[in-house]
């Protein structure tokens, strides 16, 4: 079953004197359950378009449907309560509140929710332990390291067990320990909790923990992977060659 469908998508900005096209005309599905990873070098329209999926920004022309629902005809305020209900978020920079502990963070999508405490704190049992960061609970992020703020990150977007997760170069700014500590994280949880994750990143082993790898180049798909019944380290090579004959995403952000 899809839970996304895209069609047809259009993206641009500035002015009919000085118009640039960032994506043209994309038709795009995801399956509930799936890990999808979105490569592309930079420029290519990667990032857009995890934002108009996201309904961080709007499209130009065509629909994106989330679990059947129209977000594109969606006023401001409805969009708000479909984005509160449905969608979670893991940022490349974590952004986590300063002046809330790692439980309070975690929870702030359950308090937005007014789920009630006892079933707000048996959620959050649950995932932090999952994630392996209870045991920092009480502590602020100034007093955690990256990964660990990362982890409190992916914690707050799974609580409300959203119907897609959103993730924005979610290893950028992690070291390659923390950030195959995360992705197996995330993984794990994409398998026990059967959770749809939409990933952007430049990063080829972060992109092999995925189920499928979208390539996108000038505003187009240009080709995806399947990983199939491969190993990650198969996949990663395979991803590796797409890269190549893409032309020098690998270097790119």
């Amino acid at each position: 079953m899809n839970i996304l469908e895209a069609n047809k998508i259009h993206k641009s900005y500035g002015n009919k004197f000085n118009k640039q096209e960032v994506l043209r005309g994309i038709d795009i599905s995801i399956v509930k359950g799936e890990f999808v990873s979105i490569m592309g070098a930079s420029g290519s329209g990667k990032t857009t378009l995890l934002n108009v999926l996201s309904s961080i920004d709007k499209i130009n022309n065509g629909t994106i449907s989330i679990e059947g629902k129209d977000i594109t005809s969606l006023k401001e305020k409805q969009l708000a309560e479909f984005r509160k209900n449905h969608l979670g978020f893991i940022f490349q920079e974590y952004n986590l509140l300063d002046t809330l502990t790692v439980k309070e963070n975690i929870l702030l999508p359950l308090s937005i929710t007014k789920t009630p405490s006892v079933v707000a704190n048996q959620k959050f049992d649950v995932i932090a332990k999952e994630l392996g960061i209870y045991e920092i609970k009480d502590k602020y992020p100034n007093e955690i390291s990256g990964g660990q703020k990362q982890r409190t990150s992916a914690a707050r977007s799974f609580i409300h067990e959203p119907s897609i997760i959103f993730a924005d170069e979610p290893t950028g700014a992690l070291d390659s320990k923390s950030a195959s500590d995360l992705l197996n994280k995330l993984s794990d949880l994409n398998k026990k909790r059967n959770a749809t994750i939409v990933m952007v990143t430049h990063d080829p082993a972060a992109a092999s923990y995925c189920n499928r790898v979208i390539f996108i180049k000038d505003g187009q798909i240009y080709s995806q992977l399947h990983k199939g019944d491969e190993t990650r380290q198969n996949f990663f090579k395979d991803i590796m060659k797409t890269q190549g004959v893409l032309g020098g995403v690998q270097h790119e952000a």
